[in-house]
């Protein structure tokens, strides 16, 4: 074979092997026997060991080495630019520190599972120190002496820096807390209360949901966990959802939400699958694709007039009136302190405090010591009232446990990348909102197909969005889309 084609044969054993763990990652969370806990640990912490080793290997370099780069296609090009970077990255960290990185973070997530057990972040302080020290220097390398903070950015959001997070987040931050504290000031929609619906029904309603966002059934499936995610690639990519029996949208949003995910992995072009470009381009965008399903299609006015009618049908009646009123349900405002409740208005609030916090935290601005006041003081200046405890603060993600500084601003580009391409989608689609009315959703997961989905990560993630939205990223467009929406909604 040539160097090209020997590389890429090298590369795809190794997503194979990510396949794989990724799979028992789905097992562990939603089919394994309990006890099976520890075994499982040993078998995924020895094929991790061997993907490290893989993705580290001389051998890259070699056939990296031998490749005219010149004489590739577009396509080709792409799969070297991600094999380069990833080869490159993965070098730079000492394989001892990788290895300290992985045993403290075990050690923490676990000392994190107690600490909100007890609802005492002292309890998780010490390791939670020890993380972030591992972590800043770890920044420090990837970004060659540079913003430490930036370093870490890069695994989730190629290009991204937090220069480039302030401007967007700058120019969030004052719009929504204007819009959220009109809503607030308006008296609170009283939802109906009481009705239980059953499990079995919700995910039959949930499996619907996730079809009509272009979840393919024969390529996938649906299980239930504690905490819903999706994994998988090509055709088989695996959907979870939970169900609440007093609130069915924590599983039909979770659900549609999920779908986008799924359905992003299912309709990347086959010829990249299980090679380094056949993936989402960044987690960002890959939260763009989950979130335009979610909000804009899934809550908005036409297709609430539609998933109504159809609650009505599988649950009989839900305590509300009509259409206008299902509308207000899936759309409040309310206070709450916790992440993954929060409404479109203020969700993306609480991603900037924790942006804000950890950039801190990595830079060495703010000791860990002063990181629940920090917390509090934040939450008491963005959203008006104090945290009562900090289950309900600073020890209710998970993610600074596991070392994750740099992944929680791509919720919040998700949704700018969402506003961005809904904007472009209802130009071009005429009869959008007249379809989502009949729960059609078509010509809008068909859009996505063909201007996002189908090229993987052909393309890096700015260029990605803004070829697809045929415009330059701005936080304009989701905030003029959420104050129309909610002066609508609320009569402002």
């Amino acid at each position: 074979m040539d160097p090209f084609s020997n590389l890429m044969a090298y590369v795809k054993d190794t997503r194979s092997l990510e396949y794989l763990a990724e799979i028992l990652e789905w097992d562990q969370a939603a089919k394994m026997p309990h006890s099976a806990i520890e075994q499982r640990a040993d078998s995924l912490g020895a094929l991790t060991s061997v993907i490290h080793d893989r993705h580290k290997s001389s051998l890259i370099g070699e056939m990296l080495a031998k490749i005219d780069t010149a004489k590739l296609s577009l396509e080709e090009k792409a799969q070297i630019r991600e094999i380069k970077r990833s080869f490159e990255r993965a070098n730079k960290i000492p394989s001892k520190l990788e290895r300290t990185i992985e045993e403290t973070t075990a050690r923490a997530n676990i000392a994190w599972e107690q600490a909100l057990k007890a609802n005492d972040f002292q309890k998780f302080k010490p390791e939670l120190e020890k993380v972030i020290q591992l972590k800043r220097e770890q920044g420090v390398i990837l970004s060659s002496g540079g913003n430490p903070y930036d370093g870490l950015l890069e695994d989730y959001e190629v290009g991204m820096t937090s220069e480039n997070l302030d401007v967007f987040f700058g120019d969030l931050k004052p719009r929504l807390n204007k819009l959220r504290d009109q809503i607030l000031a308006k008296e609170e929609f009283q939802a109906p209360s009481g009705k239980k619906y059953s499990k079995e029904k919700q995910i039959k309603l949930a499996k619907e949901l996730a079809g009509l966002f272009g979840y393919d059934f024969d390529r996938g499936r649906i299980d239930t966990v504690t905490h819903p995610f999706c994994v998988g690639a090509g055709n088989d990519v695996r959907l979870t959802t939970r169900v609440d029996e007093q609130d069915p949208f924590n599983c039909l949003y979770s659900t549609i939400h999920e779908a986008g995910h799924g359905s992003y992995e299912q309709n990347i072009d086959q010829k990249f699958c299980l090679t380094p470009i056949g993936k989402g381009s960044s987690f960002g965008v890959h939260e763009s694709q989950s979130r335009i399903c979610e909000n804009q299609l899934g809550r908005s006015r036409e297709f609430a007039g539609w998933l109504y009618q159809r609650m009505k049908d599988v649950f009989g009646e839900i305590g509300l009136s009509s259409s206008d009123e299902f509308y207000c349900w899936i759309n409040q405002v309310k206070k709450g302190y916790i992440r993954t409740e929060a409404d479109e208005v203020q969700y993306n609030l609480h991603i900037i405090l924790r942006y804000e916090l950890e950039k801190l935290l990595i830079t060495g601005s703010l000791d860990v010591d002063d990181l629940e006041d920090a917390w509090n003081q934040k939450f008491l200046e963005y959203f008006g009232y104090p945290v009562e405890s900090p289950k309900d603060g600073v020890l209710q993600d998970v993610h600074w446990s596991l070392g994750l500084f740099g992944y929680f601003p791509t919720y919040a580009l998700g949704n700018v990348y969402a506003g961005c391409l809904y904007e472009t989608m209802n130009k071009q689609i005429d009869d959008l909102g007249s379809s989502l009315a009949k729960g059609n959703t078509t010509s809008a997961t068909k859009w996505l197909r063909e201007n996002i989905h189908q090229f993987g990560a052909l393309r890096e993630p700015r260029e990605t969005i803004e070829w697809a939205a045929g415009a330059t990223i701005s936080s304009t467009y989701l905030l003029d889309y959420l104050e129309n929406k909610f002066t609508e909604i609320y009569s402002l």
